[in-house]
């Protein structure tokens, strides 16, 4: 049985219109599996015994991918590696998650870091979702080679696969804090806008979480 079989939900039309009949499997599998990167980020965090540069962000982030990466195949769906990173794929559509603060932090303040690689760029441009039509739109006599390359899909991922993003905040010692997924469109400036968004919380359902449950506070 999987780690979050039996599990009462009821995931969105939106969830399901993407993710099809593992929509309510995945609803709450995405919260689980974060929690459980923590958890395992948080480990190595108390082993290093820093106080700066601590290994918790750079392990969060490995193991969150590595962790919807197993959930994609305990569902039968794909892992795609794409340079060098394995990106679940569920359905033709690629989870992409994201730590966008190390504090709780409202998610219009979320932006793309100033050192973002450009596979996360093309990521956004070539398989997120589309701008307004004409809506920043770049005459073809100034699209330069660079710009048209970040719209290029990436042949790993499939012309057809629609980025859905799952951003969340999180800290070694609190552990995640908020969980959002939706489709988010990446701009100029590297904020983000969203044509559709849930709040998840860590037991996977679309209800803000903010009172722990009592067994959590036992094991606190």
């Amino acid at each position: 049985m999987s780690v979050w079989g039996g599990y009462p939900v009821g995931p969105s039309a939106w969830a399901v219109e993407r993710f099809g009949r593992h929509a309510g499997a995945l609803a709450v599998a995405v919260p689980v599996q974060l929690a459980k990167a923590h958890g395992k980020a948080h480990a190595a965090h108390l082993a290093a015994g820093l106080k700066k540069r601590s290994p918790y962000g750079v392990a969060l982030a490995g193991l969150v991918r590595e962790n919807l990466a197993e959930a994609a195949r305990e569902l039968g769906e794909a892992v795609r590696d794409v340079r060098g990173y394995e990106y679940a794929v569920i359905n033709d559509h690629a989870l992409f998650p994201f730590r966008y603060a190390d504090r709780p932090r409202p998610l219009d303040r979320a932006r793309l870091p100033a050192n973002a690689s450009p596979t996360r760029h093309r990521l956004f441009r070539a398989h997120g979702p589309q701008p307004p039509e004409g809506l920043f739109d770049v005459d073809e006599d100034l699209a330069t080679e660079e710009y048209l390359g970040l719209r290029e899909a990436f042949e790993e991922l499939g012309a057809s696969t629609r980025l859905v993003c799952v951003f969340f905040t999180a800290d070694a010692k609190n552990g995640i804090h908020a969980i959002h997924w939706g489709d988010a469109h990446l701009e100029p400036d590297r904020t983000f806008t969203w044509p559709y968004k849930e709040q998840r919380d860590r037991y996977g359902t679309t209800e803000s979480w903010a009172v722990p449950r009592p067994s959590e506070v036992d094991q606190r």
